[in-house]
């Protein structure tokens, strides 16, 4: 909710009207709001519905189905990231480094993982860090069970296992289409919580402000000084993004090895856009400040959408086409909207 009132503060200037619109629990009331209002851009920031990670796909799929344009990567993209081992799956097969993975189901199945320790242990289908802290990282097969163990019971669901690749964190922050740019890459800086521990971004270092290991751990936006190594990071990370479809924005998460080896962690193509988190700060460190940034999310949007004849707007609303300079917006955790005389913009 702070990022929807952030962007809609920054996109309610001139003819530009944003509104927050909230999806709450599992009430679908929002889709009535919508319908109703017709907005010329949703602004999806919705990650979950009713608690449930996986529910950050049926956002997309209703906005589909309304025929509203909506800024982001569609449902397909949003569930293959969500999924991770599906996501890598494809990212080997189209021939992008990430680390070798298996798959733990049942406890049993911890026998059969035949990969090279230390291994890194968390949920399959979980994202921002949930289930990950120094424990997930382990040196031996009973370490392994352990972790495994922790995740099936906790969470439900399968276990992914990946070889853990000790090196530097670095973050690839991507704007746009046609043409798709990085934004300058963001590193994490692990300090003295970290001493003697793996350096990971666990929950606590994501979320828990007065931990120590969230205080030592900036993430600092970067150039690097081997710009062979930075050019191979930003198209290590394009291709990932291509890999599972993505458009208009998000990050790539890699971890490289000493030698400037690139391996892909995550994908992440609903990062936070709140104008104190990573993507944010990359943006001003390109020279564009958060209103700027708002308005081009809008416009990378839009362009996308007013190309793709699937988002085109059905029923009474389907004449109206948004003018960039007078439009109606969404902003939340929801979208965008222009209405006659005016614009208006609507964040879920």
């Amino acid at each position: 909710m702070r990022v929807a009132s952030a962007l809609s503060e920054a996109l309610s200037r001139g003819d530009t009207h944003a509104e927050p619109l909230a999806v709450e629990g599992d009430r679908l009331d929002f889709v009535d709001t919508l319908r109703r209002m017709q907005p010329d851009l949703v602004i999806n920031l919705c990650e979950s519905v009713a608690a449930d990670s996986r529910g950050e796909m049926v956002i997309p799929c209703l906005l589909d189905m309304m025929g509203l344009p909506y800024t982001g990567s569609s449902a397909l993209s949003l569930g293959l990231a969500l999924h991770k081992p599906k996501a890598k799956e494809l990212l080997r097969g189209r021939g992008v480094s990430t680390p070798p993975f298996a798959v733990v189901e049942r406890l049993e199945d911890v026998m059969s993982v035949d990969l090279a320790f230390p291994l890194i242990v968390k949920p399959a289908r979980e994202d921002a860090s949930v289930g990950v802290d120094f424990d997930s990282v382990v040196e031996d097969r009973a370490g392994l069970a352990r972790a495994a163990e922790a995740v099936l019971s906790t969470f439900h669901q399968p276990a992914l296992v990946e070889q853990f690749i000790r090196g530097r964190e670095i973050y690839v922050p991507l704007l746009g289409n046609a043409p798709r740019r990085a934004l300058p890459l963001t590193e994490i800086r692990f300090g003295a919580a970290f001493e003697n521990r793996p350096n990971i971004v666990s929950y606590k270092a994501k979320w828990e402000e007065d931990s120590p290991e969230c205080q030592d751990s900036p993430s600092v936006p970067c150039r690097l000084e081997d710009t062979a190594l930075e050019a191979r990071l930003v198209r290590t990370a394009m291709d990932a993004f291509t890999a599972l479809d993505c458009v208009d924005y998000g990050r790539v998460d890699l971890r490289v090895t000493p030698e400037g080896v690139p391996y892909v962690i995550d994908i992440n193509p609903n990062c936070d856009l709140h104008p104190g988190a990573g993507f944010a700060k990359a943006a001003a460190a390109a020279g564009m400040d958060y209103p700027a940034l708002a308005a081009r999310l809008v416009e990378i949007a839009l362009e996308r959408a007013h190309g793709n004849p699937s988002h085109r707007k059905k029923g009474p609303g389907a004449a109206r086409s948004a003018h960039p300079q007078n439009r109606n917006v969404l902003a939340g955790r929801g979208g965008v909207r222009r209405r006659a005389g005016g614009s208006r913009a609507h964040a879920e």
